[in-house]
């Protein structure tokens, strides 16, 4: 009996649909080598040898950085010029408006090793602030360059008269006037005064100027913040609108600003904005004079060793004062006053106005 062959059938394979997602192909693993596999290789050995040698010095170098971090070691103050300057401060607070000769570290103005050399000669001067620190090195230096000298100042009447002393032994004439740069009236007053003794006025300095630190914003009084407002730019601006009726063409004017009127102080935010007031009224005032000849600059110093700060900070704060500046310590006066003297001869500077110069022993104060 015949049997019947028996087919499988195929079963019919069900259409892709068109919509449906490819299978993803793997991607082949590629492992990196490992030591052992590196040992195999000597050029792999070399290079993994290498990176291990990179990785321990940079580790070695996160560890001293480290280190170095953990201990506060004292900056090392940079002396540059011809003799050493002191590189510690007192620890020392004295009342205000602030006398030199109450410092137990007098500040040194004389600037011995400075030689005149009559580029101010025949020239008058008003010094605003004149009877210490900055402005007494300031009226010295004029006076060496054979200029006559009026000291403008406050109540420090020993003070202003150490300054005038030490004007009259370079050679020439000084005047002092007590009063107070708030008050236009003696503004006006006083630079008639300078006129008349004088027979005229060549250059202005306006260096007064008042500092009260204040760590926050409320607790600012109005008393302070008039007190600072109106002696450091109302004072400038008074003492400039007086003396320039008598301002000819070769003439100056010098305003003292400030590193914080560059970088602000966040505990004197009245002060540093004074003091950036001051570099702009420079700026549009000398604007203003150039068609007539007369030249309007600005000294900004860094920390400065005067009775400003002893005055205005507690006596462990005023030990530590430069510390921090670029050389590590305060400048003296005298540091400071060749600058005025480059900016107020006709012989250095005629070329420059406008400027706002600083004198902040670097780039930072």
């Amino acid at each position: 009996m015949a049997t019947a062959k028996k087919t499988r059938k195929r079963a019919a394979s069900k259409p892709i649909a068109s919509d449906a997602k490819p299978a993803r192909e793997r991607t082949p693993v590629v492992k990196t080598a490992t030591r052992k596999a590196a040992a195999a290789d000597p050029r792999a050995a070399r290079v993994a040898a290498r990176q291990r040698r990179l990785q321990d010095q940079e580790k070695a170098k996160d560890a001293r950085a480290a280190k170095k971090a953990t201990k506060k070691t004292a900056k090392k103050a940079t002396q540059a010029g011809t003799r050493k300057q002191p590189e510690t401060m007192p620890g020392q607070s004295i009342a205000k408006p602030g006398n030199e000769h109450a410092l137990d570290l007098a500040p040194r103005f004389l600037a011995p090793d400075y030689v005149g050399s009559g580029k101010l000669q025949g020239r008058r001067a008003i010094i605003t602030g004149g009877d210490s620190g900055i402005g007494r090195a300031v009226a010295v230096l004029f006076a060496r360059e054979g200029a006559d000298v009026a000291v403008l100042h406050l109540d420090e009447k020993e003070d202003a008269e150490v300054t005038r002393q030490h004007v009259e032994a370079e050679g020439t004439r000084c005047l002092v006037i007590a009063g107070d740069v708030r008050d236009p009236k003696f503004c006006n007053r006083a630079v008639k005064q300078v006129a008349k003794v004088f027979g005229g006025i060549d250059i202005l300095v306006n260096n007064a100027a008042f500092q009260l630190h204040c760590e926050r914003l409320e607790d600012l009084e109005d008393a302070h913040l008039q007190e600072t407002l109106q002696t450091n730019i109302g004072g400038y601006i008074q003492m400039a609108r007086a003396v320039l009726p008598h301002l000819e063409e070769g003439d100056c004017i010098i305003n003292t600003g400030s590193e914080t009127g560059l970088f602000g102080s966040k505990a004197l935010i009245d002060y540093s904005s004074t003091k950036g007031a001051i570099h702009a009224f420079t700026k549009a005032l000398a604007s203003q004079l150039l068609p007539r000849g007369i030249r309007v600059n600005a000294v900004a110093p860094g920390p400065v060793w005067t009775p400003l700060n002893p005055a205005d900070k507690q006596a462990p704060d005023v030990a530590e004062f430069g510390k921090n500046s670029d050389m590590g310590r305060a400048a003296q006066p005298e540091e400071l006053s060749p600058a005025y003297v480059f900016l107020a001869s006709p012989v250095t500077a005629s070329y420059i106005s406008g400027v706002i110069l600083p004198v902040m022993g670097g780039p930072h104060g």
